[in-house]
């Protein structure tokens, strides 16, 4: 039985439609595993339109786009930048219009020092701030037009059109050798309506192997795909709406075959049938199959077991407390791992899973701690695996309710492993502030090495802080985070303004999956 709704859009006016569905395999999942796929995806594979946006540039591949320097680095200074969203910025009189700092990166780290802040006010910038719009609720970076620097992208989901609220609409700024300056709009689908929240969630990759990156939407009704390379009016080679997939949530991609192309999964959210929220690969011929073991609502890719192969990790923060639906997670929130191959992703494959429950784990998993709604992976002391954070803005400390948490995970030869687990809370020795109810530390979490010395930092957006937000960063070490000399940048001490909504700075950072 399919766990998918359809999607309450026709298709788009003159697309193609592609063959029937039938479940087919992909190089994400080889021959071999094809009959088990079929055993339980069946009734999964989803069909997807196609609207052409214009030719696809004949110009020679551009491989920069695809280093983590050129897709975080703005400037072109050879460090890595970081985006921060904060949806509840005022812009003057405009309550909740939203704003983007970019904090550049340094040999010293980043800090508000030298920053960069984007409104829909901003020259060049399309759209105008109105109140509620949320500009800045999804940020990603990317280097679309192959130029040799990143771009932003910035998701609005709760921008209206006419007269209808919540359309939603994204945006790209383009980078240059000064930073930031100019922008476009990225073309929506045809119609979307009332509520849609287009561009809740974010996703770059090269899934095509020709060195321009890719992008991936989310929204209330479907998601949405663009290859790549793009224009400096915001025009993709292609565009190809899944109007079959229903309200999605997030997506994820990262190449977890080795073959140099990113793979996608989607994360739709909870379903009738499963409140933890089912997960599906796309093949190369578009068609979708279920992870059948799998769940997540957040998810990230990095090499965990430093095998060459991207490893998937789900986060899954909905326990019984939270939900009334089947399959909940475990008490407090749980994430699982599938780990990458030559053949990709296994769909047969049992995923590792880890809760504070789990020996090693700091903490204990207590009701609604939401442990997983947020993921970053990264290699954070230099030692070729890649490490998780995960983010549980649920914690309670102490009598602080919601004060919210973060958890480091280690990678290792054998994969994620618990020794060695560090636990983050404003009260930890070296956090700047203080603990308090509401905070939600860790609802936002980002791993990056914006230093340049090969370890990254760890970036935990907490927007709760004092109705402004906060983001707290450590540097990477040969032993991981170094929270003595961490630092702790407000929203009001990066240039914003409040009037009545709280600035949720923090509440956004690059790779973050929406959860509304």
């Amino acid at each position: 039985m399919t766990r998918l709704r359809p999607a309450p859009h026709a298709p788009e006016p003159g697309a193609v439609m592609p063959h029937p569905p039938q479940v087919r395999t992909s190089r994400a999942f080889s021959s071999r595993f094809l009959s088990a796929a079929i055993a339980v995806s069946a009734t999964t594979t989803l069909t997807a339109v196609v609207l052409p946006t214009g030719a696809a540039a004949a110009a020679a591949p551009y491989r920069g786009a695809n280093t983590a320097a050129v897709q975080d680095d703005f400037n072109g200074d050879g460090y890595r930048d970081l985006a921060v969203g904060a949806p509840g910025a005022a812009n003057g009189t405009v309550d909740a219009a939203g704003a983007v700092v970019v904090l550049y990166g340094s040999a010293s780290g980043v800090s508000a020092a030298h920053r960069t802040v984007i409104t829909q006010a901003t020259t060049g910038v399309p759209g105008t701030p109105e109140e509620w719009d949320g500009f800045g609720t999804a940020v990603t970076s990317a280097d679309l037009d192959r130029d040799g620097y990143a771009d932003l992208l910035v998701g609005t989901p709760s921008e209206s059109t006419g007269t209808m609220g919540g359309v939603g609409s994204l945006t790209v700024v383009w980078g240059g050798p000064t930073g930031l300056k100019g922008g476009a709009s990225v073309s929506p689908p045809t119609g979307l309506d009332e509520g849609c929240g287009f561009a809740a969630g974010l996703a770059v990759g090269d899934v095509t192997g020709d060195g321009a990156p890719d992008l991936s939407v989310t929204g209330n009704c479907g998601a949405t795909t663009y290859t790549g390379p793009f224009t400096r009016t915001g025009g993709a080679a292609q565009r190809r709406f899944v109007n079959e997939l229903g309200t999605n949530r997030g997506v994820v991609m990262g190449d977890v075959d080795g073959d140099g192309r990113a793979e996608r999964f989607w994360l739709p959210g909870p379903t009738d049938g499963d409140v933890s929220g089912p997960v599906y690969a796309e093949g190369d011929d578009g068609r979708y199959t279920e992870l059948p073991l799998a769940d997540g609502l957040s998810g990230q890719i990095g090499d965990i077991n430093g095998d060459g192969y991207g490893d998937l990790v789900t986060g899954v923060p909905y326990d019984a407390s939270l939900t009334s639906g089947a399959t909940p997670a475990h008490r407090g929130g749980e994430i699982q791992v599938l780990y990458g191959s030559v053949q990709g992703i296994n769909p047969t494959q049992k995923p590792q899973i880890i809760h504070q429950d789990t020996a090693g784990v700091p903490g204990a998993g207590e009701d609604g701690d939401m442990f997983g709604m947020s993921l970053a992976v990264g290699d954070t002391n230099g030692d070729k695996y890649a490490d998780v954070l995960v983010g549980t803005p649920g914690e309670a400390v102490g009598s602080a309710h919601y004060a919210g948490g973060a958890t480091l995970l280690r990678g290792s030869a054998s994969g994620l492993t618990t020794a060695g687990a560090k636990g983050y809370t404003q009260d930890t020795a070296g956090v700047p502030g203080a603990v308090e109810s509401g905070d939600r530390f860790g609802a936002a979490a980002h791993l990056v090495d914006v230093t340049k010395d090969g370890r990254a930092e760890v970036m935990v957006g907490t927007p709760g802080e004092n109705s402004d937000g906060l983001l707290w960063t450590a540097r990477g070490s040969s032993a991981g985070p170094v929270t003595s000399g961490s630092t702790a940048t407000s929203g009001s001490g990066a240039g914003l303004k409040r009037r009545y909504a709280e600035i949720d700075f923090g509440a956004a950072l690059p790779g973050a999956q929406s959860t509304i």
